[in-house]
């Protein structure tokens, strides 16, 4: 029996060793299997899980605490039922709002489980579910097919062995990838009786969260042959364009690398909830000093006084009759009463109405128009209701990239030919056109669905046959890997990277249409002229390179042509072109601004008898046994040399819209935003600068080191130039360099460094007063910038620091030796990019800043590989994007764009913290308020526990009096509109440094709270004390007492709510009169006489209302009162929003008057004429990968495409004669039909054609053996 429960323990695996068709012999080692399980609960473990989890609460648990007092008759005034209704409705939500969350998770992994997939038994092909399946197995994959598990491939339908998989799900990346079976196993192919027969051994490495790994050897046949990344599909992954592939399962369910990389869901809590929890505790020993000193105070009475008069105020029969012992037992008794009494400083009521106030600020969320995608019918949804006000409160922002910031999608933007400029539209004067309803675009005959172009003049240099175009789209349609495949009448691109898509499908928009390749020649039509060039050679695209060739042969003539960075393609150039590539540098400067990704492009023509000597230096260098590549890098050197420049391309990576705008407004909000992208360094880096998260005047710095020393080393190097530079540019000396660099130390503002910079002009005249350091402080003499002085305009443009860092130098830059020197740079940094980082990674980066910096965080993102970033970070949002749902499961909020996260945040986020924090500090001044009242009547009640209140009223108070006003303070209060939160987003600062409620703050409420009490007990006891009524009876009794000070307190509360409250509509003024009058017209009722006779009780409050309200005496009392309390507050709030204006106050006032409007245009007009010019970097980024060259040329990959002539794109009414170009290929300078504007284009016949994430279900790729 013990053994049932008994925790299996986990045994370290070292390496594992299974066999293949060998069943029994796997599950014998007891492997993972393949059923995956996200979900936090099951049937059994819901109900003990989820109470655990609530009664974490402190305050859940102080009123079971008090619920189990009240069922002791002996010490309870109060009814169990007042607590065990609102105990059990606030659990019963919580736990209902939690299973709802489970429950889809639960159908996301049933879907996954219940896929289905075949697997080879004995013979035959058996239908298996996901789930099912175990390490081991032998699986059949089919194309678009998600990959069941992690998986050794054995043969595929391509001879060679080669299949494509998407690993957006792992990586983000929508390119396609190659991997192959071994060359031994390749020729099994999908003979059943081989696959049943296979019994190859394979021994590999334990699960890891390695993405880019896998170490292993298959033993078969009495040979070992070694096993790498390259021969593994992972689980996650799709397969593509292969028709089938068969392969063993080597790791299953939570053992693959996939899973490895998702964690566990977290419970979250609010900060706002633990310091609750804090708060709770701290209110709970004031409730015991409270109950002690009314015990202490009790038993002296009892023994004194009360001993005395126990003829009328009789013992309980179990007390003792010693006077001593009797008064301490009887004390004891008060003291377990006045715990039940004094327990509505935090009633059961704060947790309902918490509860109540975050579910309607989530359907505000799941209501807002504003958020709602309408091209893909997705709306905001908050997924959880417990994480609202936490939205106003993030500092930092961690986003993926791929289909979070950007769509995915790359089109041919821009170019310059030869020092022509091409892509922008201009008017009559010459000015750019940047309003794109003022321009039209041009419209093909066959281009991608996505491609716009508006600029004429290219067009017109191609009808006109300029020689210059000519070649630079030729290049374009011969210089890459693409794959072409014809379906349905249509060219279906398939390219290793979008960048080239996008190039080769401009191209052909152009008329320069790729149409077909073999392993030796690449077929195209040039203007509709069909040419066949001989491929001698492809110089493959590498991260060293940065470049590319193709040398190929036409008529007799050869020709080198190159594409790649900038810098690259400019060392190589021939002297000759150095007048051109000044020109074409300021066009890259242009492309880089406008966050384009730049190409440029080159071309060399080829003696015969030179590259026959080359190329035997090439086959040596392939063939040799030592630095086999570095000698192959070599010779490709030798051969790019001397190049004639022909231009450059610039290429958008089309963000989502509005990022730049959403990314520009959090950052004004002080938020700091980390994106962490399995992209490499210069895509992300161009990225980076399109959604202007990184700017031409930022420090930016890069580590990409590979071992631990580098990375510290280059971590070091950049403190110590961040240092440099603070000195350099800020009245700042820092004498204790080891000590850790932060702004705010410094007293220096990250969004207005330019009125913290030196004052050159004083730095310049030595008579003036120079910088005074004090323990690296400057002083308060220190010259700075003041905020309306214009800046210089020969002084350098600073705005702040940015990194970037690789996914293997941040393996070492997260270790326990690093990682606090990392973060501290990263903290010093306006944006941070991580580049080639795995899953896991980037929940580690934001662990790290979560347990050190002790900040709010955001994770952000659309797919797989974001789940555990999403599940680590505070708030965890989900874009409903290209690459599933699994993002969108694991988070606490979702929509459909990137840029909804600003409304999110800056509106919804802001609120809802806002009217929290207004919520709790008036909830507890108004429970201080009502409670204490209470302890004072003690003291005039001999420390009995007698209620002050008609015990119906105490019931009642938080429910029926109190109640409305502060929820709809919860609910509907705001600052300032929605339009100006968002155009103000340093209002959101406030959240960020808790100004709204925190310690200070709740001990300002109490000590309100306390003095509204003691004010409004001893006015009304004073002012009945000697009064009586105009029958001469005497206004001191308790009922009347405890009604006029009842009656008050609601009064008092509910227009202490009205100063609180903001927003004034007719429902608040519904809401908030109501509620008095109901308190009025309710008790009238309730102590009418009418009320006695039909329930037949002797209820002592019988007439009461009555005779209270009909005396000036009560009225002249709540003046009294009212003026004393309401009075200093409506000053004091005055007098701070007239001259001590904070940053609400002064936006609630520009929201009248526009002020700041104004004087910010002013402001920024200067700021724009003063601004010097700085260098722009690089506008250079490739998604490329090596491989697919070779595969080419060793005919491993070849094109099912076949070439035929298609309609012309242009009409010319004239054809002028044929010419050859030196390019060495025929062709018509104007032949017929090659571009043709809208104008003249029937729409009808355009067509639109697929990209490189198209997702076509035909196999598009053949192998040829080798020939």
């Amino acid at each position: 029996m013990v053994k049932l429960f008994k925790k299996k323990e986990k045994v370290e695996e070292e390496s594992r060793k299974i066999k293949a068709n060998d069943p029994s012999g796997n599950v014998a080692k007891q492997y993972a299997g393949n059923e995956i399980s996200t979900s936090k609960y099951n049937l059994i473990t819901f109900l003990p899980k989820n109470l655990f989890e609530q009664f974490r609460r402190l305050a859940n648990a102080y009123f079971l605490f008090l619920l189990c007092l009240q069922l002791i008759p002996q010490i309870s005034s109060l009814a169990p039922i007042t607590t065990i209704l609102p105990l059990v409705f606030v659990l019963a939500l919580t736990a209902i709002k939690d299973a709802s969350d489970d429950i889809a998770r639960h159908r996301s992994d049933r879907e996954v489980n219940n896929r289905q997939t075949k697997t080879v038994v004995g013979k035959e092909f058996v239908t298996r579910k996901w789930k099912d399946i175990k390490v081991g197995d032998m699986i059949q994959l089919t194309n678009n097919e998600f990959v069941t598990a992690d998986i050794v491939i054995i043969s595929t339908s391509d001879d060679n062995g080669l299949c494509f998989i998407e690993t957006a799900e792992l990586d983000g990346e929508t390119n396609l990838k190659v991997r192959q079976a071994l060359e031994e196993t390749c020729k099994i192919g999908e003979d059943i009786g081989q696959l049943s027969n296979f019994d190859g051994e394979i021994e590999y490495e334990a699960p890891n969260n390695n993405l880019g790994r896998f170490e292993g050897n298959l033993t078969w046949n009495g040979k070992t042959y070694p096993l790498k990344n390259d021969n593994v599909v992972l689980r996650g992954t799709r397969l593509r364009n292969t028709q089938w592939a068969f392969g063993i399962v080597c790791y299953a369910g939570p053992d693959t690398k996939l899973m490895k990389n998702s964690g566990k869901a977290p419970f979250k809590r609010t900060q706002i909830d633990r310091l609750l929890n804090r708060i709770i505790l701290g209110i709970f020993f004031f409730l015991l000093i409270m109950c002690a000193i009314m015990t202490i105070c009790s038993g002296l009475w009892e023994s004194f006084v009360g001993y005395d008069f126990r003829m009328y105020l009789p013992w309980e029969g179990f007390l003792s009759k010693d006077r001593r012992i009797g008064a301490i037992q009887k004390s004891l008794l008060v003291f377990l009463s006045y715990i039940i009494i004094l327990n509505t400083v935090v009633p059961i009521s704060l947790y309902v109405s918490v509860e109540f106030i975050r579910l309607l600020q989530s359907k505000f969320i799941d209501w807002d128009i504003e958020m709602y995608y309408k091209p893909n019918n997705v709306p905001a949804q908050a997924r959880t209701t417990t994480l609202n006000e936490e939205l106003g409160q993030i500092e930092y922002i961690f986003s993926d990239k791929t289909g979070t910031l950007t769509q995915n999608i790359m089109t041919f933007n821009k170019c310059s030919i030869r020092g022509k400029l091409y892509g922008y539209t201009t008017d009559k004067d010459g000015n750019e056109i940047q309003d794109p309803e003022k321009i039209k675009a041009i419209e093909f005959e066959e281009k991608d669905e996505d491609f716009q172009w508006y600029d004429q003049k290219l067009i017109d240099a191609i009808k006109n046959g300029d020689e210059d175009e000519h070649n630079f789209f030729t290049l374009l349609a011969l210089c890459h890997t693409v794959m072409p495949e014809e379906k349905d009448g249509k060219i279906i691109y398939q390219a290793q990277s979008p960048d080239e898509n996008a190039l080769v499908s401009a191209a052909r928009t152009f008329g320069f249409v790729f149409d077909n390749r073999t392993q030796s020649s690449i077929t195209a039509r040039l203007q509709d002229k069909e040419e066949t060039y001989d491929l001698l050679n492809i110089l493959d695209f590498n991260n060293d390179r940065k470049r590319m060739s193709v040398i190929v042969k036409k008529d007799g003539k050869i020709v080198l042509y190159c594409k790649g960075a900038d810098s690259k393609v400019k060392e190589r150039l021939d002297a000759s072109e150095k007048e051109i590539m000044a020109q074409t540098d300021e066009h890259l400067n242009k492309f880089a601004t406008d966050g384009l990704r730049t190409l440029c492009l080159a071309w060399k023509d080829l003696d015969e008898g030179e590259y026959n000597k080359w190329a035997e230096k090439l086959d040596k260098a392939n063939t040799s046994m030592e630095n086999r590549d570095e000698k192959v890098s070599e010779v490709y050197e030798e051969i790019e040399q001397n190049l004639k420049l022909l231009g450059a391309t610039a290429i958008e990576d089309k963000l989502q819209d509005g990022v730049p705008q959403c990314i520009e407004h959090l950052a004004r909000a002080g938020i700091k935003i980390w994106v962490l992208t399995g992209d490499k360094v210069e895509t992300a880096y161009n990225i980076g600068l399109s959604c202007r998260l990184l700017t031409n005047d930022m420090e930016i710095n890069v580590i990409d080191d590979e071992d631990e020393k580098g990375v510290a080393a280059k971590l070091d190097q950049v403190r110590n130039e961040m240092i440099e530079k603070i000195e350099g540019l800020f009245d700042v000396k820092i004498q204790d360099r080891k000590k850790r660099l932060d702004w705010k130390e410094w007293g220096i503002d990250v969004m207005k460094f330019d009125q913290h910079r030196k004052n050159t002009t004083s730095n310049n005249n030595n008579n003036k007063e120079q910088t005074k350091v004090t323990n690296g402080h400057p002083s308060s003499t220190t010259a700075a910038t003041t905020e309306n002085e214009p800046t210089s305009p020969d002084r350098e443009s600073f705005e702040g620091f940015g990194l970037l860092i690789t996914g293997q130098a941040l393996v070492h830059a997260l270790s326990d030796k690093l990682k606090l020197k990392f973060l501290e740079l990263g903290t010093m940094c306006k944006a941070v990019v991580c580049c080639r980082v795995t899953p896991l990674q980037k929940a580690q980066v934001v662990e790290l800043v979560m347990e050190n910096e002790k900040k709010i965080t955001l994770a952000i993102g659309d797919g797989a590989n974001d789940v555990s970033m999403i599940q680590k970070a505070h708030i965890g949002v989900g874009i409903s994007g290209q690459e599933g749902r699994q993002a969108v499961l694991a988070s606490d909020f979702s929509f459909g764009q990137f840029c909804y996260l600003e409304r999110l945040l800056l509106v919804h986020g802001r609120w809802s913290y806002l009217r929290i924090s207004k919520f709790l500090r008036y909830f507890f001044y108004k429970n201080f308020a009502f409670t204490l009242c209470h302890f004072w009547f003690g003291f005039f009640s001999g420390f009995s526990a007698q209620t002050v209140y008609d015990p119906f009223f105490v019931a009642t108070y938080n429910v029926f009096f109190s109640s409305l006003p502060v929820l709809a303070l919860g609910v509907f209060d705001q600052d300032v509109t929605s339009e100006q939160s968002m155009n103000k987003p340093h209002l959101y600062t406030p959240g960020q440094n808790n100004e709204f409620f925190n310690k200070k703050i709740f001990a300002e409420s109490v000590i309100h709270g306390i003095l509204t009490s003691c004010i409004i007990f001893f006015v009304s006891y004073l002012s009945v004390s000697n009064s009586s009524r105009p029958s001469g009876m005497s206004q001191a009794d308790l009922q009347s007492f405890g009604f006029m000070v009842a009656t008050i307190m609601v009064v008092i509360v509910n227009l202490q709510n009205a100063l609180e409250m903001w927003n004034w509509t007719g429902l608040y003024h519904f809401v908030l009169w109501g509620t008095i009058v109901v308190h009025f017209l309710f008790h009238f009722a309730l102590y009418s006489p009418l009320v006695s006779k039909i329930f037949n009780t002797n209820y002592a409050y019988v007439g009461v209302a009555q005779n209270v309200l009909t005396t000036g005496n009560f009225w002249f009392t709540l003046f009294i009162t009212c003026a004393v309390l309401l009075l200093p507050v409506f000053c004091r709030e005055f007098f701070r929003m007239r001259f001590m204006p904070n940053k609400t106050d002064r936006a609630r006032l520009n929201q009248r008057f526009r002020m700041e409007e104004k004087a910010a245009f002013v402001a920024h007009i200067k700021q724009k004429m003063h601004q010097p010019k700085r260098v722009v970097r690089s506008g250079y980024a490739f998604s490329q990968q090596e491989g697919w060259g070779p595969l080419i040329t060793s005919g491993r990959m070849q094109s099912k495409a076949t070439s035929r002539v298609r309609p012309s794109n242009i009409t010319n009414t004239t054809s002028p004669p044929s010419t050859t170009t030196e390019h060495g290929s025929s062709h018509t300078a104007n032949s017929p039909s090659t571009l043709r504007p809208t104008e003249v284009l029937n729409p009808m016949q355009s067509k639109k054609i697929s990209s490189a994430s198209s997702r076509e279900t035909e196999p598009l790729l053949s192998s040829t053996k080798d020939q």
